[in-house]
């Protein structure tokens, strides 16, 4: 059994689910004393999906109080359950003894038929009901009816008068599939969708159907403003990913940047556009913001030395310092070879302890032994040191992977020839 709940909540729970009626006068619902309990046994059942039992206990309840609303429930268990011929039965019973209109009895043997695809009668009982009540879902019912029957502009004549009640974007959403895939109408779905867009907003429902449009006709633009406008109403991460994704395929990485501002949907891409752009200025705020955000040392790293990088005045020793301080503090917990060969060659180059340089930059080749740029940072400390045979030797392996051509490597190399021709003298 199910968790008894305030009998008063029950009512409120399952009398919603059915659609209320005019009624031409008072209904006179009589006293029933086990009518707490009988309601426990339907919902019990019901929630239990035993929905022949739940019927039974409802008649019940309504042979005893005549209250329609045990009876439409009644009636919906055994639609639930395709108990179709009974419903039909039933409800046509009920209906052809009553002058009074019921919607609701209408609404049902319309299901049941539909159940059957006797689309027919179904369509002859639907347009009765509608010219009864001029409510949506009921022009929805019968929208329903001509697309089983696969009676698209019949469909949409009517999902449009459905649609022009309240302006419900599900049905919009029904209308614009219906024009898009049965009709093949795909400006005029997309047209409907953008006009609602900009009266009533871009809904989750609207501007995903837009999106899937959009890219099914490979309409770039199209994607990357629907796209835009969802984010801006709700920060997905997965709509961030695709205008990211976007951006990137159009190469339009100006743009990307700016969106990744003003929302940090991805700091580390936005880190590694600075990167490439060499605003180092931006990339050392931005990786001290994420290290003081995640505590990872790797952005502490990554922060000083873009801060160096970004430095107008590269001997200043005040900068030259900090740099040196907090390299060492990171590479006391993180062994990245990038931080021990940058620190190493800043010491170097510099003449900030040589030697202790030399320590370093061996250290990072223990992690990559055949980079070229940690090899030619330690030939660059032999140099220093007056090694410059063992200087000469190294720089002939960086020669064979990298080249001449970069400027740095061609300094060195001119620099450690003088000495050997000196040291040769």
């Amino acid at each position: 059994m199910v968790k008894w709940v305030p009998i008063l909540l029950l009512l409120l729970l399952f009398f919603g689910c059915v659609r209320h009626e005019p009624q031409p006068q008072i209904q006179a619902i009589q006293p029933f004393a086990q009518e707490d309990e009988y309601i426990m046994y339907a919902l019990d059942a019901e929630v239990n999906q035993h929905y022949v039992d739940a019927s039974r206990y409802y008649d019940t309840l309504y042979e005893h109080t005549h209250n329609k609303e045990y009876l439409y429930r009644s009636i919906m268990m055994l639609l639930d359950s395709d108990h179709n011929d009974e419903v039909i039965a039933r409800t046509t019973q009920i209906l052809e003894k009553t002058s009074t209109p019921l919607p609701q009895l209408m609404r049902f043997k319309v299901a049941a038929l539909m159940k059957q695809d006797r689309l027919d009668e179904a369509k002859k009982i639907a347009l009765q009901l509608l010219d009864i009540t001029k409510e949506e879902g009921d022009y929805l019912l019968v929208s329903k009816i001509y697309q089983k029957e696969e009676h698209y502009n019949m469909a949409i004549k009517y999902l449009e008068s459905a649609y022009a009640i309240a302006y419900n974007e599900k049905v919009l959403d029904t209308l614009a599939v219906t024009l898009y895939v049965n009709l093949d109408r795909k400006e005029d779905a997309i047209s409907y969708l953008e006009t609602h867009n900009r009266l009533h907003g871009c809904s989750q429902i609207v501007c995903s159907r837009l999106a899937g449009f959009y890219s099914n006709q490979n309409n770039i633009e199209g994607m990357l403003s629907i796209y835009l406008r969802m984010y801006e109403n709700k920060k997905d991460p997965r709509v961030a990913e695709a205008i990211i994704n976007i951006y990137r395929y159009k190469q339009e990485f100006p743009q990307l940047i700016m969106f990744l501002e003003k929302y940090h949907a991805n700091d580390k891409m936005l880190l590694q556009l600075y990167v490439n752009a060499q605003n180092y200025k931006k990339a050392a705020q931005l990786a001290k913001k994420i290290y003081d955000r995640s505590g990872e040392s790797t952005f502490l790293g990554q922060s000083v030395i873009f801060e160096y990088e970004a430095s107008a005045d590269k001997e200043n020793p005040a900068v030259l310092r900090n740099v040196m301080r907090t390299l060492k503090e990171v590479v006391l917990q993180n062994e990245d070879p990038l931080f021990l060969n940058y620190l190493g060659y800043l010491m170097i180059d510099h003449d900030l302890g040589v030697e202790e340089g030399i320590a370093y930059v061996k250290r990072a080749l223990k992690v990559e032994p055949e980079s070229s740029f940690y090899l030619d940072s330690l030939a660059w400390g032999y140099y220093k040191l007056g090694r410059c045979r063992q200087a000469h030797d190294l720089m002939q392996q960086v020669i064979a992977t990298l080249g001449k051509d970069d400027e740095e490597v061609q300094e060195h190399i001119n620099a450690i020839e003088r000495c050997l021709e000196e040291q040769s003298r």
